[in-house]
């Protein structure tokens, strides 16, 4: 089997490629660096260059070739690396007709723990937005803990609100479901050990990007003088920076994105590391129906995930480009049997889709400075 076409599109807000073959298979991946689609875009159609005329099911190979050989990795290669390497992937699972987490090692799970993010501008609104989550069947919620003007609050007044939004939402639905906090890289160590020691008395299943991503250091001090479980690493893109992340005794919960740390090649090593360090996996997913069906895949074979992103899976208006959408019941996503990724793309239907491209615009302080969001 040889390939002999590769294609990118641009979808909405995604970036999907499809891998053609000669044996009329075609496999489908998608890119998960969100923010510069258009330039992962240009690198799949440079890396089309090494792909077309080898074999799809050497994915192990071609992931060393192309990481080893370039000496110049980073997050749009790795992204354009990741969704060659789900759409190969998806290729040699429907060659021999069985769903892609049967050659990851066959199912662990038959669904995939899904929370709901509570969102709203008051306290009320993000209590009832609670309580209506949890009527609909989760049993795990998220929320960032800021309303809309957070970047103008001074520090004590930023630490205040958190406290009374999660304090609402604890109220709302009781101590039984789960409540974990995303904090989107916003705060600055010292302010991050206050807001998390005021949180304590709250059940916090975990505390989100409380930092930047770019030291590992100031992590680890946030990790000694805060006793709430840490998840971090949605912006890491390899399996090194992995490997000093968990390393650290930082965080009980990494983020690794299947669509953006090299694949199934690459995120079924980080999982296997942070197997053995007893930390859990909470994938990080931004895209298309596509990506959420090639994730359901990596999370029923692989042990230590223990939750998976919310997406709307069953309202996207995406939904459309699929011939079966995914089936979300009670808060949990139903792992699909089909070949590959477990969904049928319609090709077809990807135009009447356009491209959504991300504009860059900051988010300031009262003094007019840049805040700390990435």
């Amino acid at each position: 089997m040889k390939i002999t076409r590769i294609q990118p599109f641009l979808v909405g807000r995604c970036l999907l490629v499809r891998v053609y073959t000669d044996a009329g298979i075609v496999g489908t991946g998608e890119a998960g660096l969100w923010a510069h689609h258009r330039w992962v875009y240009e690198a799949i159609q440079d890396l089309a260059e090494y792909y077309v005329g080898q074999d799809p099911r050497r994915i192990e190979h071609h992931a060393q070739v192309i990481s080893r050989q370039t000496h110049f990795m980073g997050s749009v290669l790795n992204a354009a690396i990741s969704a060659m390497d789900i759409a190969l992937w998806d290729i040699l699972a429907r060659s021999v007709d069985l769903p892609i987490y049967q050659l990851l090692g066959g199912k662990v799970r038959d669904k995939a723990k899904v929370f709901a993010n509570v969102v709203g501008d008051t306290l009320d609104a993000r209590a009832e937005s609670a309580r209506k989550e949890v009527a609909r069947g989760f049993h795990s919620l998220r929320t960032t803990p800021f309303f809309s003007n957070w970047a103008e609050q001074n520090a004590s007044q930023r630490i205040k609100t958190a406290v009374e939004i999660v304090a609402a939402i604890r109220a709302a639905i009781g101590d039984e479901v789960d409540l974990g906090l995303e904090i989107h890289r916003n705060l600055p160590p010292e302010e991050a050990v206050v807001l998390g020691n005021e949180l304590l008395p709250y059940r916090i299943l975990y505390y989100e990007d409380p930092l930047a991503p770019e030291s590992v250091e100031a992590l680890k001090y946030v990790a000694r003088h805060v006793d709430i479980p840490l998840a971090f690493g949605e912006r890491n893109y390899s399996l090194y920076q992995f490997r000093e992340l968990i390393n650290s005794g930082a965080v009980s919960w990494i983020r690794p994105d299947l669509s953006l740390v090299g694949g199934y090649t690459q995120a079924r090593k980080i999982a296997g590391m942070a197997e053995a360090s007893f930390v859990s996996l909470f994938p990080h997913l931004m895209g298309s129906p596509v990506n959420i069906a090639a994730f359901v895949q990596f999370d029923a074979a692989t042990p230590n995930v223990v939750l998976h992103e919310s997406l709307n899976v069953d309202d996207t208006p995406l939904n459309e480009i699929l011939e079966q959408p995914l089936t979300l019941q009670d808060g949990y996503i139903l792992v699909p049997d089909g070949p590959g990724i477990g969904v049928e793309l319609r090709e077809d239907k990807l135009a009447q889709f356009p491209f959504e491209p991300r504009t860059i615009q900051g988010r300031f302080r009262a003094d007019g400075a840049m805040s700390n969001t990435g």
